[in-house]
């Protein structure tokens, strides 16, 4: 349920932020504007959420997904729409709304991973502060045997 409930709030961020950039600036159809919201949105938690933001952390994922934004929209917006430079100033407006938008849900999704790592802890039988790992022996030594 949490999985939708974040891939449903990035596509509507997606939408309405690609809905003010493309139609600011172009006659975007509407099936441009959901095509490139389901694209973004996908790649957009595929890799900014599943392996840059647990692994780097919320500035770096931030940065991937502004960048990823700008440049799926850069690329696939001057094949569709037909205009390079008007695109490059969509992307960067879509890309700016979207990645203000991945603060709040990666602010989610750090806390939820939080609350995550705190029920495993506490699953565990054995507290991780006292489980050292000690191995005492003695050695044979053959000159003395």
């Amino acid at each position: 349920m949490n999985n939708t409930l974040i891939l449903l709030l990035k596509f509507v961020s997606t939408v309405i932020a690609f809905a003010i950039a493309l139609d600011l600036f172009f006659d975007a159809a509407f099936a441009d504007i959901v095509s490139f919201s389901l694209l973004v949105t996908i790649m957009s938690y595929m890799i900014g959420d599943r392996i840059i933001l647990p692994r780097l952390g919320n500035r770096n994922a931030l940065i991937a997904d502004f960048f990823l934004v700008y440049a799926v929209v850069w690329v696939f917006g001057s094949v569709l729409l037909n205009s390079y430079l008007q695109i490059a100033w969509g992307s960067v407006i879509a890309a700016a709304i979207i990645t203000l938008s991945e603060v709040f849900i990666h602010r989610y999704l750090l806390n939820r991973m939080e609350v995550s790592q705190e029920e495993k802890r506490s699953e565990s039988a054995m507290n991780p502060r006292l489980a050292y790992g000690m191995e005492a022996g003695e050695e044979k030594d053959p000159l003395k045997e």
